[in-house]
């Protein structure tokens, strides 16, 4: 029997009104949709209508020290925003952002438990253990954790939330009225959880989800993300701008899932595509270039000087980086970080060139070209293992977005590479994951 072909997923990350760190300036852009609700539940029809996987949204728990040149991140809190919507949708995933650095597993397991009942089995959760430094003191603490620390803690917090989804078995709910029970009591269970981080009784006041869990993204892709996600991730969005830094992680993540007593078709490896459309290759560089002479370079400036742990703006912007820290001292985002040094390194970047390099993606994966080049590149990573599909970041929202449904997808489907139609009407349908089982199930006695 064979096997269906193998198709792209697809993803909206959906960054404010553009993933260009300059497109609150450009006049297809209109600032005020960032506040506005009906902008985000207008882009999710849109990407439901193109047969979109889900909806990505993010989140920072923090304000950057260059909001004064631009806007950082959305401002709405993902859940609050994905429920509005779900409400207006029927198929397409919703996947959102929750620190386990800043929050806790019972709190964080009940949201996510909420969201997939509102959705109808369409949330999925980006678990971070969060970049941004300032969080800390937003949360009562001095200071960030250490990197290896807060993948511990993130290790321990998803072994807790996994464990309450489980305490509710399915069909602990009864709801006899003739003997008034409602609750099957022997199918609810306490967890008794005691750890180094959390001591957690359960059980959940919430069924189970009925996905059985969220669709578990993750997107570090330092060692102790990789770890991670091997163990645990059923989607990974990761930054990689060449083909062979993806091809490399791709088999690297793959192969340590067989450690965890995983397959590689459990995982999903997503990177991010900014893609710059043109009728013409040129016309395509041209559209790069003019997005680019938009850019307030204070805005990257800050952002580099946090991830790069040194102050840029003491050195000239057409002149190289300085010496830089070894990325052992990064306690932020130490991929990324490296990200940025590959970057600079192989393109013997001024500080200026890297700004505009990154202004597209904050590292992903950018490509200008007509519908078909784009096409050709999305295939070439696909077919050539370095991916699973793309988490796609249009410089400007909606356009940029719009143009990529009109002008690429036909062309992505004459090549059987993209559906036409959703085969099933959950997140993990679309993923083509299975159910996760229930720890507390006990199995069935034969007959």
């Amino acid at each position: 029997m064979n096997e269906p072909k193998r198709e792209l997923h697809l993803n909206l990350f959906i960054q404010g009104i553009g993933h260009h760190e300059a497109a609150w300036r450009h006049p297809d852009t209109n600032p005020a949709d960032m506040m506005d609700i009906g902008y985000y539940q207008r882009l999710a029809q849109q990407a439901e209508a193109a047969k979109f996987d889900a909806v990505f949204i993010a989140d920072a728990l923090a304000v950057n020290a260059n909001i004064e040149f631009g806007p950082f991140n959305n401002f709405f809190e993902p859940l609050t925003l994905l429920a509005a919507v779900a409400a207006v949708t029927t198929h397409i995933g919703v996947i959102g952002t929750a620190s386990t650095t800043y929050g806790e597993p019972y709190d964080i397991a009940r949201r996510f438990a909420s969201l997939d009942r509102v959705s109808r089995s369409r949330a999925g959760w980006n678990i971070v253990t969060s970049s941004n430094e300032h969080a800390a003191q937003n949360f009562g603490h001095d200071t960030h954790l250490q990197h290896s620390r807060r993948y511990a803690r993130a290790t321990e917090f998803l072994e807790v939330a996994m464990a309450l989804w489980d305490s509710w078995e399915d069909g602990a709910i009864v709801a006899d009225r003739v003997a008034g029970r409602f609750v099957d009591r022997a199918r609810v269970h306490a967890i008794d959880h005691m750890g180094e981080n959390f001591r957690v009784r359960g059980p959940l006041d919430f069924p189970r989800p009925p996905q059985g869990y969220p669709v578990l993204v993750q997107a570090g892709s330092s060692h102790d993300g990789r770890e991670f996600a091997s163990r645990f991730a059923e989607a990974i969005y990761t930054a990689q701008n060449t083909l062979l830094d993806a091809q490399a992680f791709y088999a690297d993540v793959k192969i340590r899932m067989l450690n965890y007593g995983r397959t590689p078709d459990q995982l999903c490896i997503l990177p991010g595509l900014a893609p710059i459309i043109g009728r013409t290759t040129s016309e395509a560089k041209e559209r790069q270039q003019e997005l680019n002479e938009y850019i307030v370079p204070q805005y990257g400036l800050h952002m580099l000087s946090k991830n790069m742990n040194i102050d840029l703006f003491s050195y000239p912007l057409d002149g190289p980086l300085p010496e830089l820290p070894p990325v052992e001292e990064i306690n932020g985002g130490k991929s990324r970080f490296q990200v940025y040094v590959d970057m600079a390194k192989r393109g013997n970047l001024t500080i200026r060139q890297l700004l505009h390099a990154i202004a597209f993606g904050r590292g992903h994966d950018t490509f200008a070209g007509t519908p078909a080049e784009i096409a050709d590149h999305m295939e070439e990573w696909f077919t050539g293992g370095a991916c699973d599909g793309f988490n796609l970041l249009a410089p400007n929202l909606p356009a940029d977005f719009i143009a990529f449904v009109e002008l690429v997808l036909p062309e992505l489907r004459r090549r059987g590479l993209f559906r036409t139609e959703y085969s099933g009407s959950t997140l993990r349908d679309h993923f083509g994951l299975q159910r996760p089982a229930n720890q507390f199930s006990r199995p069935a006695v034969p007959a």
